[in-house]
């Protein structure tokens, strides 16, 4: 089988750097106007030109999702930003609107276009019809099974590459393509400002009894009623592949730096794993129970996910509590904090190829190399030893039940 492309999230410098330093092929970023997250940090165009320029120094692609729905204000700004972004030589653009293909192709003529996942392509003519008009690769609609992309892939021309989502939030309309969040919030999720009202616990109440709420219950009298499940599809990059999709894409623009790199060198393994054709170590699998996530399912992959209608809280386990800057061969590193921690701790050490191991803290010492029992002021500089030499932007993390109550 052909080696799938990794593509992974990049919400802000930080977790580009993570994407990259954790194995992605390419990844996908925005700038301040748009995209579809505009509550990730996104880039300035001063901040894009130095993705760029980092990511090509790695061989990593870079795309740009200009994939909102713009009014007519926002359509006279977009020529001179996708003139910028082939200036800058970006890998794609990500759109969904036609318009904005249009003019892709008129202002940055040698920068490839993806269909966004918010146009909801769920069939081989919409396929054939996106990739006529000049797209070069499609991302589609989350709620297709495998058997239907096998059959788009079978049905369109090869020039045209298939990207999928294979791991991250699901939301409960169709693609993305939902009023309720607008409605309810004046915050358009088709805008890039989801409020994600789906996730909230509703009930009843009668227009003549104000006050006096009665429960909205799903089995087992739950009420979140419209709280969908995450997608996990990392023990099944075999059957993506086998399917023709020549992209899985992680969600998660908006996640921690900490999500980007466990996610990204999680699926890394996965994927060399799936084009090996060898089984992917367990080691590797568990880090994705290791970023906050809520309960998983396999998409739709494989018939209809379901729903988790006793809650809508993330599942957050684990606490980065330090970051490598550098480490000599014997182990001595120099670190950045996140979060306090003291001598005797005990914690986990993982990072870029680094297999996830304990250790108890020792060798605690501060920027001149005086002794410490606590590291506590955040972003403080300090040494440790470390039990291997690892590579920068490797992390320490400690088990910790973060979920809301």
């Amino acid at each position: 089988m052909n080696k799938i492309e990794l593509l992974a999230p990049a919400g802000d410098m930080e977790r580009l750097q993570m994407a990259v330093a954790y194995g992605a092929d390419a990844v996908y970023l925005a700038g301040n106007t748009f995209g579809m997250r505009s509550f990730a940090g996104n880039f300035t165009p001063e901040e894009m030109k130095a993705a760029v320029e980092l990511c090509r120094a790695h061989g990593v692609r870079v795309h740009v999702t200009c994939n909102t729905m713009p009014r007519n204000e926002e359509v006279a700004r977009l020529p001179e930003w996708l003139e910028y972004l082939e200036e800058l030589g970006v890998d794609a653009v990500i759109l969904a609107d036609v318009g904005t293909l249009a003019l892709a192709r008129q202002y940055a003529p040698h920068v490839p276009c993806h269909i966004s996942t918010q146009a909801s392509i769920v069939n081989y003519q919409s396929a054939r019809a996106w990739h006529d008009l000049g797209a070069s690769r499609i991302i589609l609609a989350r709620e297709l099974s495998l058997e239907e992309i096998r059959e788009i892939r079978a049905k369109t021309s090869p020039e045209l590459e298939i990207e999928v989502f294979a791991h991250g939030a699901m939301c409960v309309s169709y693609s993305g393509r939902c009023l309720l969040s607008n409605y309810m919030t004046g915050r358009d999720s088709n805008r890039g400002a989801c409020a994600q009202p789906c996730r909230y616990q509703y009930a009843l109440m009668e227009e003549k009894r104000p006050g006096e709420y009665f429960p909205v219950y799903e089995e087992n009298a739950e009420t979140f009623i419209m709280n969908s499940r995450d997608m996990c599809m990392i023990d099944h990059v075999p059957d993506l592949m086998q399917a023709g999709v020549d992209s899985i894409k992680l969600e998660g623009r908006a996640k921690s730096a900490y999500y980007a790199a466990i996610v990204t060198g999680a699926y890394r393994h996965a994927v060399d794993a799936a084009a090996a054709g060898v089984p992917l170590d367990p080691v590797w699998r568990d880090e994705v129970e290791h970023i906050s996530h809520r309960h998983y399912s396999t998409g739709f992959f494989y018939g209809q996910p379901g729903q988790f209608t006793q809650n809508a809280r993330y599942v957050r386990d684990w606490q980065i509590v330090a970051k490598v800057i550098a480490c000599d061969g014997d182990g001595n590193a120099l670190l950045t904090l996140n979060n306090k921690f003291s001598a005797g701790d005990e914690l986990e050490l993982v990072g870029p190829d680094v297999r996830p191991q304990p250790l108890t803290v020792q060798g605690l010492e501060d920027g001149d190399g005086l002794p410490l029992e606590e590291v506590r002021t955040p972003q403080m500089v300090f040494r440790m030893r470390l039990p291997q030499q690892v590579p920068p932007l490797s992390l320490l993390r400690r088990k910790a039940d973060l979920s809301p109550a």
